[in-house]
């Protein structure tokens, strides 16, 4: 079986990819994500997972266009929603890749993370796998949670410290910034 994996990063990539090789299933890799911002952030994600695809010796389609502009004309004034829209920009695009390339299914690290919204993604996925007639491959890696956390580190690969979107990164300093706020009282 083969299948072409989303990659959102690389440390979300280390655990999916071990576990799917394991499984037999050969893997190819598919970078897009439209939605990281700023550009030097989009970068150093787009490298990460270029050093992980050279070790691990996997082949990797990359979307290398900075994309904030498609994604902002997809979430400006839909930022409650911003997160299904921006699942399914990337799966869209990813079925469609799959198909491209004649893979018998398709998934996403995106289920690695245990701050994305499982029932989303696979509902969107579903949806996305009968209209395109390609089979969409579920599996909560979230199992390998620590374990893509300690391959990440023992592979020296940027580890970034939010999902990628401008509004995932005001939320991480509003938190941050009350945190203090309230060591201060």
């Amino acid at each position: 079986m083969s299948i072409l994996l989303h990659i959102c990063c690389g440390p979300c990539a280390a655990y999916p990819l071990d576990f799917l090789q394991g499984q037999g299933i050969r893997v190819r890799g598919f970078f897009y994500n439209p939605n990281i911002h700023p550009y030097r952030e989009f970068k150093k994600r787009l490298v990460a997972v270029e050093q992980l695809a050279a070790r691990e010796n996997l082949a990797v389609e990359y979307h290398r266009e900075y994309g904030l502009r498609d994604y902002l004309r997809q979430v400006v004034f839909n930022e409650s929603s911003r997160c299904g829209l921006c699942y399914d920009m990337r799966l869209r695009e990813t079925v469609e890749q799959a198909k491209k390339i004649r893979a018998d299914a398709f998934s996403t690290t995106l289920l690695y993370s245990r701050y994305q919204n499982h029932e989303q993604i696979r509902a969107k996925a579903k949806q996305l796998a009968e209209q395109h007639k390609i089979p969409f491959y579920y599996h909560d890696f979230r199992e390998g949670w620590q374990q893509g956390i300690d391959m990440s580190k023992d592979m020296g690969l940027y580890r970034q410290s939010y999902c990628g979107c401008i509004y995932s990164e005001q939320e991480r300093y509003d938190t941050h910034f009350r945190k203090r706020k309230g060591k201060k009282g």
